[in-house]
Parts: structure tokens; C-alpha cells; sequence
């Protein structure tokens, strides 16, 4: 019985970090390159860097075991890894937060798309529908955000497109190593951060980029780099210990909650028309994730079952 509800006080404990962190690490990068000017792909190498350091204390500590991989199946992973961060980065820093975060939800549709041509896999009729009023949502949030600007967009699109490829890859790997996140990461990481060492020096260069390196910026970075990996060491935890419909349904807080946070934080103003398309996103994404689950329940039922189930309906 102590057990029980140790268990239970954990998985809230790993709920509620993953929630805060996620949020957080939003308007943390925000505020770092709104109101400090920090160069985008120097964060994205040191959050690099700061995740494979904190990957390798895990290992240490039995969070989770490493597995032997071939590295040039994880090249292409660090390729996109590198390109997934970097462009949401920069989408986030010249976006608003709530189109930054709601033009992140076409990741949905994209990976359907990547998933249909490119590898002959096959979606329900309704699942597919959830794509209208997602596509739709974030068409009228774009189109009626005052601070709509072109690169912003580019960089917004480029972003999912990456961000896409990334995630059926990484699924990809996943089924095929029989490796969870943790694993994978632990290769991408240090890997990545190792591809932008060459980059940085280039468009990025300490001494030619008008940024200050003072103690609180220091910090600031310092902190955003620690909650970047509490993200990813709490959704690890979260998977691992819940469901995927919980994690489903604490993503779909976040986006909520990191909405609020820039219209508040950042006084971003919104417009009647934006809030339908974010309302209208938001339940494109919930009856995504309502079909997604409803299809994964039936595909664990018994043969039998799942055959009456669909004369039924037939």
C-alpha cells in the first residue's frame, strides 16, 4: 500500500516537472533572445552539451542502460536533431509565442504525410479528417497575427518539416534497436553538438556577435540548459511509468499553458479571430489524440473481437 502511493506521489512529482520544464524552457529562450540578444544555434550547442553531460550522470546512476549502436544509423538522427532544434529555435525567436507554439502543431499532419508516402502506412478516415481543423486553426492564427513577418514563417515551416522527419525517424530507430528515447539520445546528443562545432565559429562567432556575456545571462543560459534536459528525462519518466494517452494529455496542457504564458509574459496581443483558430486547433489535436487512442485499444483487443467489432459497423 506505501508502495502504491509512493508510486503515485513519483509519477505526479514527474507530471507536474514535465509540465513546468516544458513551459519554462519556452519562455526562458524567449526572454533570452528577446531581451538579451543570445545567438540562437550558441544555445542550441550548449543545451547540446548540457543534456549529453546530464545523459552520462544518468548512465551512472542505472536511469537507464546504454546499448551498443551503429553510428552511422545515428548520423542522420543528429542530423536532424541538430536541424529540429535549431529551426524551432529561431522560429520561436522570431514569432510570437503563440504562433510559434500553434504552427507546431502541423507536425501532426506533416508526419501523417511522411508516414502515408514515404512508408505505405495507412490512417483511418477520421484520423485523417483531424488534419482540417488543425491545418485551418493555424492558417487563421497566422494570417491575423499582427506580428506576422515572412522569415518567421520560413523558419516555422522549415521547422516542422525537420521536426516530422526527425520523429518518424527517431520511431523508426526505436522499433528497429529495440531502444527507448533515452537510448537514442544519448547518442544524439553529444553527436549533434558535435556537428555545430564547426557552425558556431562560422555564423555565430563570440567575438563578432553583439551579446553580452554577463554573470545573469550566464545564469539564465545555465538555467535554460538544465531545464531543457528535465524535459527530456521527465518525458522519459512519464512514458515509462504512465501511459501515452497521460502524456498526450499533459502535452495538450503545455500548449495551453505556454499560450497563456506569452500573451502574459510577453503581453502579445490576440485578436477574436486568432483565439477561434486556436480554439479550432486545439480540437483538431484532441480528437486526434481521442481516435489514436481509440485505434490503439482496439489493435490490443483479441482478433475475435476487433472482427466482430468491425461487422458491426460495416
Amino acid at each position: 500500500m506505501a508502495d502504491k502511493g509512493t508510486n503515485a506521489v513519483t509519477v505526479l512529482f514527474c507530471l507536474i516537472l514535465n509540465l513546468c520544464s516544458a513551459v519554462l524552457i519556452i519562455l526562458l529562450n524567449k526572454t533570452l533572445y528577446t531581451l538579451y540578444g543570445c545567438p540562437n544555434i550558441t544555445l542550441t550547442f550548449i543545451h547540446f552539451l548540457m543534456t549529453s553531460a546530464g545523459l552520462i550522470i544518468c548512465e551512472r546512476l542505472n536511469v537507464f542502460q546504454v546499448k551498443i549502436l551503429p553510428f552511422r544509423s545515428m548520423l542522420p538522427l543528429a542530423l536532424t536533431f541538430c536541424g529540429f532544434v535549431v529551426l524551432t529555435n529561431l522560429s520561436l525567436q522570431s514569432n510570437t509565442v503563440g504562433t510559434y507554439q500553434l504552427i507546431k502543431t502541423m507536425t501532426t499532419p506533416c508526419i501523417i504525410a511522411i508516414q502515408t508516402f514515404a512508408y505505405s502506412r495507412r490512417f483511418s478516415f477520421h484520423v485523417k479528417c483531424t488534419v482540417i481543423p488543425i491545418t485551418l486553426g493555424v492558417l487563421m492564427n497566422s494570417y491575423y497575427d499582427i506580428k506576422f513577418n515572412v522569415i518567421g514563417i520560413i523558419f516555422a515551416v522549415s521547422g516542422v518539416m525537420v521536426t516530422s522527419l526527425y520523429q518518424v525517424w527517431v520511431a523508426e530507430k526505436q522499433h528497429e534497436f529495440q531502444v527507448n528515447p533515452m537510448q537514442l539520445l544519448f547518442y544524439q546528443a553529444p553527436l549533434s553538438a558535435l556537428l555545430l562545432v564547426p557552425v558556431v565559429p562560422i555564423l555565430e562567432s563570440p567575438w563578432a556577435h553583439m551579446f553580452s556575456w554577463s554573470f545573469e545571462t550566464l545564469a539564465l543560459i545555465f538555467l535554460s540548459g538544465l531545464v531543457a534536459f528535465m524535459v527530456n528525462l521527465s518525458s522519459y519518466w512519464i512514458l515509462k511509468a504512465t501511459s501515452p494517452m497521460t502524456y498526450n494529455m499533459v502535452g495538450h496542457l503545455k500548449f495551453c499553458l505556454t499560450l497563456l504564458g506569452g500573451y502574459v509574459i510577453f503581453q502579445e496581443s490576440i485578436q477574436i479571430l486568432q483565439v477561434f483558430g486556436i480554439i479550432m486547433t486545439l480540437s483538431g489535436i484532441l480528437a486526434y489524440t481521442y481516435f489514436k487512442m481509440e485505434e490503439q485499444k482496439k489493435s490490443h483487443l483479441p482478433h475475435s473481437v476487433v472482427s466482430f467489432s468491425k461487422g458491426n459497423n460495416s
